[in-house]
């Protein structure tokens, strides 16, 4: 594969990211009772969070353009999030890695040295070797907490939401390895699955906002309707029919895009009752960011 080292750099730059807060999430979520399991979450964190400073080190013009100006990488709010989150949680969070991030640039199609595809070749299997073990984590804890021998601030849907992410990014890891070029069946699918995600955020924010946040948590209510009727339409649809399902998943997400931001920027500035850690408001920014993004590559072909 000629952009082997590319596509799996802008893999990594984005979803180790995202790994690394679903374990800040989870540490965050446990009672202090819980210091093994604390302390397990910590331990992935801290290695996502070095999966990502090794990708950062060989990305500078190693990125698409697109991705740069998606702000799925970081957002204006992503820095300010974080310093608000370690305040609240205690957790450590390196925003010297965002302020890398925000300074990367694009770069033209180039060829790919031994050395650069070495270096990816190692931040691939390890990738694996991380979320092998994290997919296996996040499954021990929704098994406990089903079992009731667990508890966790986070909703048992959110630990199975973020099961599926890490799928995900594994599977699409293993897909550059092996040298496998996605097909109209995989495109297919990706977009149900992020409608999926979209929905359950809507779900997740309904739930975590103060009752007191009516006109929100009827937006988000009405969100969640309107994705479930998109994944009702994927399923019922046949393929000639899928690029009006594309139109329709992205005006929904450009949409949707725009409730998360005003929430992120509200969470931060303490002007929305709720629950939710600034850094989770800005991590479901970034993944609306993402999806638009690959709705926006398919709709131009």
């Amino acid at each position: 594969m000629e952009d082997y080292a590319t596509l799996s750099i802008e893999t990594h730059l984005f979803f180790s990211r995202i790994m690394k807060e679903h374990a800040l999430f989870l540490e965050a979520g446990f009672p202090c009772v819980n210091a093994d399991w604390i302390e397990r979450a910590d331990w992935f964190r801290r290695e996502f969070e070095n999966l990502l400073r090794e990708t950062l080190k060989i990305s500078d013009r190693r990125v698409n353009c697109a991705i740069l100006k998606s702000d799925e990488l970081v957002t204006e709010f992503t820095i300010p999030a974080e310093n608000r989150t370690e305040f609240l949680s205690g957790v450590s969070i390196d925003s010297r890695l965002s302020v890398a991030a925000q300074r990367l640039r694009p770069g033209c199609p180039q060829e790919e040295t031994r050395e650069l595809i070495q270096a990816v070749r190692k931040i691939n299997e390890r990738s694996i070797c991380l979320l092998n073990g994290l997919i296996g984590f996040k499954e021990n804890i929704l098994a406990e907490v089903e079992k009731g021998q667990l508890f966790t601030a986070n909703y048992p849907l959110l630990i199975k939401h973020i099961i599926r992410e890490a799928k995900l990014y594994r599977a699409t890891v293993q897909g550059l390895v092996q040298n496998k070029r996605p097909t109209y069946e995989n495109i297919r699918e990706t977009e149900k699955f992020w409608n999926q995600i979209m929905m359950e955020h809507a779900l997740f924010i309904r739930g975590l906002l103060d009752p007191s946040e009516e006109q929100l948590i009827a937006a988000a209510n009405g969100f969640a309707a309107d994705y479930s009727k998109l994944l009702k339409l994927a399923n019922q649809q046949d393929c000639r029919a899928m690029d009006e399902l594309t139109r329709k998943s992205l005006e929904e997400t450009l949409k949707y895009r725009k409730f998360k931001a005003a929430g992120a920027e509200g969470i931060l500035n303490c002007k929305v009752a709720s629950i939710i850690l600034p850094l989770l408001a800005d991590h479901v920014l970034r993944e609306a960011n993402h999806y638009i993004r690959i709705l926006e590559c398919k709709s131009a072909y």
